[in-house]
């Protein structure tokens, strides 16, 4: 009798054993096949989303770059694409970004640049505001003025629209950040004070974290750019956790023609390895400067010892 038991106890472990075996194994052939849908969804994607900027490498470069040999550098443009900047004549970028990668530190070096900032804009040979050189000559042109106000090869861009931020931070579940202030912003579409934000660390959606993006009603585009810098690691982090996989797919659409890139599907997957890194050590940058009324029109005048300050720390990062 007692060996009856046993044996019957044995066939019930063997079958519970043989079960959690099976679940193990189609577990891991629906990770494997997802995995492989990623792939080819972003290769699909992010491949229409290259575009030959006629520029093999920075003229300030003595080579082409490779994300995974090299450290390189980023220019990321949000450009204002809506209805009532096209009645206006031109676009015209509304953020910019300047990113260092240092492979061998994990550090990624963000700089954020004014938009009114007072610089030389090679494409027309005089100075004006830096989110000009977008209307007058528009990814290239932001280029040369960026790599001629710091001296410093721009190696890669990537250019979104408000429709791409709103949709990747969509696709994430929304993104956790801490609003300074009460504010009553315009929403994407330019609907004024559509958006209405509280003070206090809160999860935001897309909408609302454009508007907290975009806004600088009660501060500043110093404080803008701090503000554009820690919403952009709010998704870096909220992209990195374990619970975001399976959002992935919604975020590569949410991309979709909503970005612009010289970088190659190859190249995209490098830096992405940077953001996935768990060592991951993210600085943040800012250009000191003043208010400037004297020609009638706003411009904020750059100082020339926080510039040159500047250059050295994102020269250090490239090891030029």
């Amino acid at each position: 009798m007692n060996k009856s038991r046993r044996q019957n106890r044995k066939k019930k472990k063997r079958s519970k054993w043989k079960l959690f075996r099976n679940l193990a194994f189609l577990l891991l052939l629906l990770v494997g096949a997802y995995a492989v849908y990623l792939y080819y969804t972003a290769g699909k994607i992010l491949s229409e989303s290259y575009e030959d900027a006629g520029r093999e490498k920075s003229d300030l470069r003595e080579k082409a770059v490779d994300p995974l040999e090299d450290n390189v550098s980023i220019l990321i443009l949000g450009v204002d694409e809506s209805e009532k900047r096209a009645d206006l004549g031109a676009y015209r970028s509304d953020t910019l970004i300047f990113a260092t990668l240092n492979k061998d530190t994990n550090r990624v070096t963000m700089l954020s640049i004014p938009r009114d900032s007072y610089v030389y804009i090679p494409k027309v040979g005089y100075e004006t505001r830096i989110n000009h050189a977008y209307a007058h000559g528009g990814t290239n042109a932001t280029i040369e003025t960026v790599e001629h106000l710091f001296e410093i090869p721009v190696d890669y861009y990537v250019k979104v629209n408000f429709e791409a931020f709103i949709r990747v931070v969509d696709a994430l579940g929304g993104i956790t950040v801490d609003v300074p202030y009460e504010l009553y912003e315009q929403n994407s579409k330019d609907k004024a004070d559509a958006i209405h934000l509280l003070p206090g660390k809160q999860q935001l959606d897309g909408e609302e974290a454009l508007a907290l993006a975009r806004t600088r009603k009660l501060d500043n585009d110093i404080e803008r750019g701090k503000r554009q810098q820690e919403i952009i690691k709010a998704v870096v982090d909220k992209a990195a956790s374990l619970g975001s996989v399976l959002k992935y797919d919604k975020v590569l659409k949410g991309v979709g023609e909503n970005m612009k890139t010289n970088m190659t599907f190859s190249e995209i997957k490098s830096v992405i390895a940077y953001g996935l890194d768990s060592k991951l050590h993210i600085e943040s940058l800012t250009l000191e400067g003043s208010d400037d009324w004297s020609t009638g029109a706003y411009y904020y005048q750059l100082d020339p010892t926080s510039l040159e300050q500047t250059k050295t720390i994102l020269k250090e990062q490239l090891d030029l």
